[in-house]
């Protein structure tokens, strides 16, 4: 796999917790990272994020994603909530085989989607067997 998660700090429920590196409301979005042979597709979950506030960018050898999610204003009052607002940052690993170069990413219906695609000289070769009579 192209991304290194094994320094991630989990909670009791096995959740990745965000790092206490500002001051005020923060939270880490959800993350999946699915694989391909030709790329690696990074799902992060932000409802209620604006495009515009979204910060994505690929930097020495690190997918950085920050931001905010806004309050949103409600009429009455929270019986249950679970709704994350505030400042979110998650920085992910990525190894040397992807193309940087083409990463491409869109916001729809609240999900940030990532697509990283590897170069070509990491992507799987068929190996032609001889066969000897």
């Amino acid at each position: 796999m192209a991304f290194d998660t094994s320094a991630v700090v989990k909670n009791s429920n096995g959740n990745p917790v965000a790092e206490a590196t500002r001051e005020g409301t923060s939270f880490t979005p959800r993350v999946d990272i699915f694989e391909t042979d030709a790329d690696l597709f990074l799902f992060a979950d932000m409802p209620g994020a604006l495009p515009h506030e979204i910060d994505l960018r690929y930097e020495q050898g690190e997918l950085v994603l920050h931001g905010k999610v806004p309050p949103q204003p409600r009429d009455g009052r929270v019986v249950f909530g679970e709704y994350e607002v505030g400042d979110f940052y998650r920085v992910f690993q990525v190894h040397e085989s992807i193309d940087a170069s083409k990463i491409e990413a869109d916001f729809k219906n609240g999900v940030l989607k990532v697509r990283l695609p590897k170069q070509a000289s990491a992507l799987p070769k068929k190996v032609p067997i001889k066969i000897q009579a």
